[in-house]
């Protein structure tokens, strides 16, 4: 098993004064540690992109009506959306999965986008379950299987992204129920809410958590997900045991990671954060992971953006380990 000891043994050993590459170095042991090597690579790079909508846009919580996720799938398979021009300028293949949306993208549909919605939208999680036990298995499984896909193809790094209008009213349920903060926290403004619609999103959300009574097992978890967000979970837990190095992203795939943590411990083993979301909840949830965000730049976009515009750092980092010759060998 490689240790941070034994990374920054490595480190020590280049051809440069000690520590003299600061935070890039840290990245470089995490980097390591989660890929279990000292000559770690960062590709092929694959974005997988889940959709789906949620029930409890009804109530009020967003600007927003579920028809934007559909237009926003069209834009991403269009390749105009800023996941996939960000996508392209880093070198990583994208996928897009409809894991439950309530109208799919027009047709004709290209290779990359996988049509397999567990159901048109989750139900309203104010009022009830979001989705069933079997349902969050039948979206975890899709997660499972594009994450056996991307391994097959060759794919060494996996960045989950997501769409879907209402999912940071979700996300906000996670993390109250799994990373112990308290609802004002965990709520923020997703995709433009105003104050009076935040205080309508936090009372939701307080309110769905309060009805677990403390539970955070599988069927607990189900009932406050999203179609999506279960996908990502399955989604991580493969790569994890496919030994794939995983990117997150923002605040709603962070929230998938908790769920594939607690339901198959050691998940985050190999996962960098890429980012700081602008979430007030975001932070909460990283701790949880154990888990230190590469930026801090305020981004909230979703779609994978924020991992995307990490992914450089990364090349760096893994650049430093396998391209620096040692000390030693400069007869210095």
């Amino acid at each position: 098993m490689i240790t941070r000891e034994d990374v920054q043994a490595k480190l020590d050993a280049l051809a440069k004064p000690v520590g003299s590459l600061g935070q890039l170095e840290a990245l470089a042991v995490e980097l390591a540690v989660a890929s279990q090597s000292l000559a770690p690579l960062t590709g092929p790079r694959r974005l997988v992109l889940f959709a789906a909508d949620h029930g409890v846009v009804a109530q009020g919580v967003t600007l927003w009506p579920s028809a934007v996720t559909t237009a926003m799938v069209e834009t991403i398979l269009s390749g105009k959306a800023t996941s996939t021009a960000l996508a392209k300028a880093q070198g990583a293949d994208v996928r897009v999965v409809d894991a439950g949306m309530v109208q799919p993208p027009c047709e004709p549909w290209p290779d990359h986008f996988n049509a397999s919605p567990v159901a048109p939208g989750t139900a309203d999680l104010s009022r009830g379950e979001a989705m069933t036990v079997e349902q969050f298995d039948a979206a975890w499984a899709l997660g499972e299987a594009e994450a056996q896909r991307a391994a097959d193809a060759g794919h060494r790094l996996l960045i989950a992204g997501e769409m879907g209008i209402g999912n940071t009213t979700a996300a906000a349920c996670l993390t109250h129920a799994l990373a112990g903060i308290d609802a004002e926290i965990a709520t923020g403004s997703g995709a433009g809410a105003d104050s009076a619609m935040r205080l309508i999103k936090r009372d939701i959300v307080a309110a769905a958590v309060k009805r677990l009574n403390g539970r955070t097992d599988k069927a607990a978890l189900a009932a406050i997900a999203g179609f999506e967000i279960a996908a990502m979970a399955g989604f991580y837990a493969a790569a994890a045991r496919l030994r794939r190095l995983v990117l997150l992203d923002g605040y709603v795939t962070t929230a998938a990671a908790l769920i594939a943590e607690q339901l198959c411990p050691g998940t985050r083993a190999v996962m960098i954060a890429g980012h700081l979301s602008a979430e007030p909840g975001h932070r909460a949830a990283l701790t949880q992971l154990g888990l230190t965000p590469v930026l801090e730049w305020q981004m909230r976009l979703g779609e994978g953006s924020g991992a995307l515009v990490a992914l450089p750092l990364l090349d760096s980092a893994a650049a430093l380990l396998c391209d620096v010759a040692r000390l030693a060998d400069i007869g210095s």
